[in-house]
């Protein structure tokens, strides 16, 4: 009879074959096809090498996803942020927000991106694996055994792509890319110079509901890119200067000492009941529609200035968070403009 800890110790030991034999064989192909073209990555978990041009390209979740679509390279396999759908995607301008229409052909689904699914990685055989630190450094050990494994830094989405680029040799588009961005971000901020000189103070929280409310003022792109156009962000009265990349939560009942803030931007982040989505292009809405809804009925946020004045404006929190690089600045951007340019009675470009 096979007890139940004599087959996990039995599947323990199937499993860290297969790693050794599949980094053996990763090892014996670089050595027998790639030698002279070889590249030591700096990345937050340390240097990888990658040698010739990666074809069979996992990415484990949307933030390092965007970075290869937007350098116009497939991946075989993804794993999503948000549990969207368990099958392979097949269709992905249905299956996933977003970066679904940039995808051309079908991609295996290896799990979610904080917990990838190490037997279906296996299975796609990799030649590059790339992944976040705040989802992936703790499987970084095993990912690297089964393929060169770049982990990224999700508030650090610059570095990241240029790590990325360098993997699959292709950093002349990448600096294209970051400097494209860099000039779009320069426009806009003119675009948007009547809105900050007559709202210079912005409060920026996420919310699914109008209990609780996270304020972070100093990390990704969400705070960034609204500091970036000239808006000052207003931090709340129980954060702590001393450590500019915590958290701050805010209670309903706080809200009111915030005036000070001429308008309010929410980003809401409801991911429940996804299987009610008829298809992604509702899925923005999704996010902010319960947060919106309960703000519009709440007596303390009706009695606020900015919600008095109808300067309260909702997007979706996946664009910022989940989407840091070049495509998620430009749809972040879209959202700001159609939405904070006609308070000013601008017209949207």
């Amino acid at each position: 009879m096979i007890y139940l800890k004599d087959f996990k110790y039995f599947l323990v030991i199937i499993i860290s074959f297969l790693l050794f034999s599949c980094n053996k064989s990763i090892d014996n192909s670089i050595s027998d096809n790639n030698i002279d073209d070889c590249r030591e990555i700096s990345h937050k978990m340390g240097t990888t090498k990658v040698c010739g041009e990666p074809k069979r390209i996992i990415a484990l979740g949307p933030n390092v996803l965007e970075h290869l679509v937007a350098l116009e390279i497939q991946p075989v396999a993804f794993a999503d942020q948000v549990n969207f759908s368990s099958q392979d995607y097949t269709n992905p301008a249905q299956q996933m927000p977003y970066l679904g229409n940039y995808i051309n052909g079908s991609m295996i689904n290896v799990g979610l991106a904080y917990s990838p699914n190490l037997e279906s990685i296996l299975k796609v055989k990799p030649d590059l694996i790339l992944g976040i630190e705040s989802n992936n450094a703790q499987q970084y050990e095993n990912l690297s055994k089964i393929a060169p494994t770049i982990i990224g830094d999700w508030a650090q989405p610059e570095e990241t792509m240029k790590a990325i680029a360098q993997g699959v040799n292709r950093e002349t588009q990448a600096q294209e890319i970051l400097e494209i961005n860099e000039k779009k971000i320069a426009e806009a901020k003119i675009e948007f110079a009547p809105v900050v000189n007559k709202f210079p103070k912005m409060l920026l929280l996420r919310a699914t509901g109008v209990q609780e409310f996270v304020s972070d003022n100093d990390r990704g792109l969400c705070s960034s890119l609204v500091k970036d156009l000239g808006f000052e962000l207003i931090s709340p009265p129980n954060s702590d200067p001393s450590q500019p990349n915590s958290l701050t939560t805010i209670s309903l009942e706080v809200l009111p000492q915030l005036e000070k803030a001429d308008l309010i931007l929410l980003l809401g982040y409801d991911f429940t009941r996804l299987e009610t989505l008829k298809d992604m292009d509702n899925f923005g809405q999704h996010q902010v529609t319960n947060l919106q809804q309960e703000w519009s009925k709440n007596a303390i946020t009706q009695s606020l200035q900015a919600s008095q004045e109808g300067n309260v404006f909702y997007l979706p929190a996946y664009l910022c968070f989940g989407l840091t690089g070049a495509i998620g600045t430009e749809l972040y951007l879209q959202e700001l403009k159609q939405q904070l340019l006609p308070s000013v009675g601008l017209a949207i470009a």
